[in-house]
Formats: C-alpha cells, structure tokens, sequence
C-alpha cells in the first residue's frame, strides 16, 4: 500500500493544469476538480478528471434520440478502420430518450516527469485529433 502512495506523490490536477496550460491550451477548473481544456485553434473543450494516477480524457461529440443509434452507426463506431486511431466512443444516457455520445482517452501518470507530461499532452493532442473524425461520422445523426 506504501509504495502505491509513492507512485502517486506529485500528481494532481494543478500539476496536470499547469503542463498543458504551458502548452497554450485555455484551461479552467471547477470546483470538483474538473479540468475543461479549450483548443484555441477549434475551439473543442475536452473535459479531464483525475482518479487516483489514471487522467481521464472525454469530449461529448454529439446529443441524439436514442432511435439514432443505429446498428450501422454503432458498426461504423467500432471499425479499426474509422479513422478514430487511438480513442473510443461511449453513450451515456441523458435526459428523456436522448444519449450523448462521447469521445474518450485516457493516461496512467507515473511521476510526472518529462514522460508523464508527453503522455498527458499526446492524449490530448490524439483525442482532439480524433473528435473532428468522429464528430464527421456522426454529422448525419444531428438531421
């Protein structure tokens, strides 16, 4: 147990904050701990939260009728060729018969050394890559 707390020492999300604000991205956290992370380029927020050593990545692509969630949609989500490389879909149930489709990617942190601070900004540099091939795919489910 120990060595576990030695493993995470260091990290924490004003470190996680501070890595990718150096790198020009707007960044604002909430009161729950909640990094919201701005491409000033696209303007694509992605959502961070860190649990324990492991941050998690997320950017809701699209809001749907649960109707829209069709078997060829779900196949194209799923084919290894996509274009979606490195990041994976998820639905969460929202409000009425809606579902939010979303974008995730995720980093296990070790020290927060120079190694942990290219893993934080590769996620979210693949992720942002990968929300504009999503949220290509997934055009037709919004008519």
């Amino acid at each position: 147990m120990e060595q576990n707390s030695t493993l995470t020492e260091g990290i924490s999300m004003d470190a996680v904050e501070s890595i990718i604000v150096e790198q020009g991205y707007d960044v604002t956290q909430s009161d729950t701990g909640v990094l919201k992370i701005r491409d000033i380029e696209s303007n694509i927020v992605v959502q961070a939260v860190l649990e324990e050593n492991v941050l998690f990545l997320t950017v809701p692509c699209i809001n749907v009728p649960r109707s829209a969630i069709t078997p060829a949609i779900m196949t194209r989500m799923l084919d290894a060729d996509n274009g979606i490389s490195t990041s994976n879909f998820q639905l969460y149930t929202s409000k009425g018969e809606k579902v939010t489709v979303t974008l995730n990617n995720f980093c296990k942190l070790q020290q927060m050394g120079p190694d942990d601070q290219d893993d934080i900004l590769s996620c979210v540099e693949f992720l942002l890559a990968d929300v504009v091939a999503a949220r290509g795919m997934l055009v037709e489910l919004a008519e």
